[in-house]
């Protein structure tokens, strides 16, 4: 029998490479059918990249698309730390702390808190565009295959907008991924009004949003791709760990604000306040790798170092690896999130 899912594809940066791993495994699987995809900053453009992919080529299609979207993101330059380092720091950790105090990177976030990105006039470019404009927008925003959401966040009223069908562009994806201490915000037109409008990540209003996935034609199974860890047991002291634990907690206060909710509406069904069918019964799951990714910082982030990004991928198949060989039989039957023990 197939298993009808939801994707809703968080955003971090280069570890969306994790989120690549996730979902190459998940098409080795011909009995999940994906119905939707919610993503936001990476989580569209792996989004993007695995629509596109399975209308013009079926699950091969999207694994090689993916393949090459990735591959653009590892041949970004990366001035923070020379290939020769990379070879001989194999461990994770060891690349995130080396990156994180190499004398490239912290001169780098010294002038991002003290330049802003306008400051660079007609010298300034997006450096994501060169690989979003090569999307195949006729497949990105078709009617056929998965429906596809990008969340980004409105810079002028703090709102979430959420893009679909033909609003989806280079720019919209643009602007779900537009870091504001690093990128300009980015213009986006709504082709039904002509107005503009300037964004910023979609991270802080919705990381992924959730609420596109509870449409009455989609399934109930909504699987959340975690790469900002809910929790880290040590404190952070250092300046980098400080900023770096900032940036999770906001990044996942809106997925929070919505799994809350869904819980409540989960107890209303549960003791009869809410009769079923009146609202949507969403079943949670998530695959995660909070071990890996509190090995990480924000460093790895931002400079997609070609070796974490072959560990991120080998750690998002194995972790989708597990969740199925655990919970494959619940997709579509039960949800594997504890929502009460999270919120209790």
């Amino acid at each position: 029998m197939t298993k009808r899912i939801n994707l809703a594809l968080q955003g971090g940066g280069a570890h969306g490479a994790f989120t690549w791993g996730v979902l190459d495994r998940l098409l080795d699987e011909d009995d999940v059918e994906i119905a939707a995809i919610s993503g936001t900053s990476a989580g569209a453009l792996n989004g993007a990249a695995l629509k596109a992919g399975l209308l013009a080529g079926g699950r091969e299609g999207a694994r090689e698309n993916l393949d090459w979207l990735w591959d653009q993101m590892g041949a970004m330059d990366d001035a923070a730390m020379p290939d020769w380092m990379q070879a001989w720091l194999p461990d994770p950790w060891l690349i995130s702390q080396s990156l994180a105090y190499s004398p490239g990177y912290t001169a780098g976030e010294a002038v991002g808190r003290m330049v802003s990105p306008y400051a660079w006039g007609p010298l300034y470019r997006n450096p994501l565009e060169r690989i979003v404009e090569r999307f195949d927008f006729g497949r990105v925003c078709a009617h056929e295959g998965p429906a596809f959401f990008v969340c980004a966040t409105n810079v002028r009223d703090g709102k979430i907008r959420v893009f679909q069908g033909d609003a989806i562009s280079t720019q919209s994806i643009l602007a779900s991924a537009c870091l504001p201490t690093l990128f300009q915000a980015v213009e986006v037109e709504d082709p039904e009004t002509g107005v503009v409008d300037a964004f910023w990540d979609g991270g802080y209003t919705g990381n992924p949003a959730l609420f596109p996935l509870y449409d009455k034609a989609l399934p109930d199974d909504v699987v959340i791709v975690n790469i900002n860890p809910l929790r880290r047991d040590d404190v952070p002291v250092t300046p980098p760990e400080i900023q770096n634990r900032i940036n999770e907690i906001s990044f996942n206060s809106s997925l929070l604000r919505e799994l809350r909710a869904i819980e409540f509406v989960q107890r209303l069904l549960a003791d009869g306040s809410v009769k079923p069918g009146r609202m949507k019964d969403v079943r949670v799951h998530m695959i995660a790798d909070d071990a890996l990714m509190n090995e990480l910082s924000v460093a790895t982030k931002l400079v997609p170092v070609p070796t974490v990004l072959a560990q991120l991928k080998e750690a998002g198949r194995r972790a989708t690896g597990e969740f199925l060989r655990l919970h494959k039989k619940d997709l579509n039957e039960r949800q594997t999130v504890d929502l009460r023990a999270m919120f209790g």
